[in-house]
């Protein structure tokens, strides 16, 4: 039985669990013999159909084409140099190789139920088109050496792809920001109200977050982009092969020094899976303010109807699905990199079989990091802010109180005396059901005498915010500063 792939996607559209073989086509298998097998030689008996079923890793590794057919290239080239290939036979195997491109850039190559993964479908696909000639592709090849090239040039192109779509929810915060320079809320800790600050000052705390994350990726990156091929199954090869070459053509700066190392090695998954999950735990960060932010109690801003669902019983309901979404989905990011690091643990050198469960791990937390930061974007986008409600939020006159702490302190009083006085006030207040900037001169003077006129130039929630102006504060001049230096920033090409 065979069927038609999937039409070209990107690295980051992946079909969990299904493969891309379908019944509206049939090819004839010939037989389940061991023979029949690339490796099959020394096996008298066949593969049981529930050991192929259970073994397989196309329904998910098909996605690696592009990047097979890359390397199979550059090793082809690297053959040919090393004059194990003729120039002839380099250009009839590199020229049905782009005709299997072809086919599953297409959606019409005929996956068969005995192909073992996308590289062995390849293969036998190749040898179908140019005759026993597909056969010398594979010399001084292992799979071992041929999936970690195809995972790391996969990995290249996602990480980039990923960065960009970073930097869009960087930009919409951004734009956020500098729309809304002038809005003032509450700064929380512990989730109670703390201090005035500006909200483009909470919003580029975010951006912050993940121009680290970027950061992240980025010099994941430079341990992903090393070339693995010419290693063989462990050992390395007994041909002439120009790695340096093939690096080259393939784009990568620098090839592994141990063959060992280099067909076992899954530090570079482990450390992009570790770069998507500090991601998604800043997504989910920010997805937790908005949920709250949206609720009746905050009421700080508004959700589009577009990002929200209703409630099947109640009438009235509007609920933040993509930002919830987004939260839980973190938690599935999080499984994938332990899932991946569990895996990896009790593995003696070299290449075993279970490195085979590192690609749907890292596949679908790369799609689900993907189309997070893809909805998030619209979703930032599209905010709208309550003004007035923050504002209110921040009229409390306890939120200044360490401002009063502070106006002593200008005065000469020690700190910690300060800060006990100022508690005695905001004792005092409550006492009173009076806010703290009610308080008479006359009442502020009882707690302390270094208390004066000019005191009440400092409860206002401005005045507290434009004080905060060293690097890094919250003060106008510093965040209108800090976003003119982002959006160049965040910017840049990497």
């Amino acid at each position: 039985m065979s069927g038609q792939s999937p039409k070209r996607s990107s690295p980051l559209q992946l079909r969990r669990g299904k493969a891309p073989i379908t019944s509206n086509r049939v090819t004839a298998v010939t037989s389940n013999s061991p023979t029949n097998k690339p490796w099959g030689g020394r096996f008298r008996e066949a593969t049981r159909r529930e050991v192929e079923q259970f073994t397989t890793s196309l329904p998910f590794d098909w996605q690696l084409y592009e990047y097979d057919i890359q390397g199979s290239l550059a090793h082809c080239q690297a053959l040919a140099q090393a004059h194990i290939l003729t120039r002839k036979e380099c250009q009839a195997i590199s020229r049905g190789l782009k005709q299997v491109r072809q086919e599953l850039h297409d959606g019409t190559f005929p996956f068969l139920e005995s192909d073992e993964d996308i590289h062995m479908a390849i293969e036998r696909r190749l040898r179908e088109l140019i005759g026993p000639l597909g056969g010398k592709l594979h010399t001084g090849r292992s799979r071992n050496d041929q999936v970690t090239l195809d995972l790391r040039l996969y990995l290249r192109d996602a990480i980039q792809a990923l960065i960009q779509r970073l930097e869009a929810v960087e930009l919409a915060l951004l734009d956020q920001a500098k729309r809304h320079i002038d809005v003032i809320l509450p700064g929380y800790t512990h989730l109670q109200r703390a201090q005035p600050v500006l909200l483009a000052h909470h919003l580029l705390a975010y951006v912050e977050m993940f121009e680290r994350d970027k950061a992240r990726l980025c010099d994941a990156r430079t341990r992903v982009n090393v070339m693995p091929l010419g290693s063989g199954a462990l050992a390395g090869t007994n041909y002439p092969l120009d790695r340096q070459m093939m690096a080259q053509r393939l784009h990568f700066p620098d090839v592994t020094r141990n063959s060992l190392d280099a067909v076992s090695d899954r530090d570079y998954v482990v450390e992009v899976l570790g770069a998507l999950s500090i991601l998604m735990m800043h997504l989910s960060r920010l997805s937790e303010e908005l949920v709250l932010w949206s609720t009746q109690e905050f009421g700080f801003l508004e959700l589009p109807d577009g990002f929200c669902t209703g409630s099947s019983m109640m009438p009235q309901k509007k609920n933040p699905d993509v930002p919830e979404l987004v939260r839980g989905k973190t938690g599935r990011v999080y499984g994938h990199l332990l899932s991946v690091l569990t895996m990896l643990k009790g593995l003696p050198l070299s290449y075993n079989r279970d490195l085979q469960e590192d690609k749907e791990p890292l596949f679908d937390a790369v799609a689900t990091v993907h189309a997070s930061l893809a909805i998030f974007a619209e979703l930032v986008r599209r905010l709208r802010i309550n003004r007035e409600k923050m504002a209110e939020a921040a009229e409390s006159g306890e939120l200044l109180a360490t401002e009063l702490a502070d106006y002593l302190v200008l005065q000469g009083v020690p700190f910690r005396e300060a800060h006990h006085l100022v508690g005695r006030l905001v004792q005092l207040c409550q006492d009173k059901g009076k806010d703290l900037r009610d308080l008479t001169l006359a009442e502020l003077q009882t707690v302390s005498p270094y208390f004066e006129a000019d005191v009440a130039e400092w409860l206002t929630p401005m005045a507290a915010i434009n004080r905060k102006n060293q690097l890094g504060g919250t003060a106008r001049k510093q965040v209108e500063s800090r976003i003119r230096l982002l959006q160049k920033q965040v910017k840049r090409t990497f």
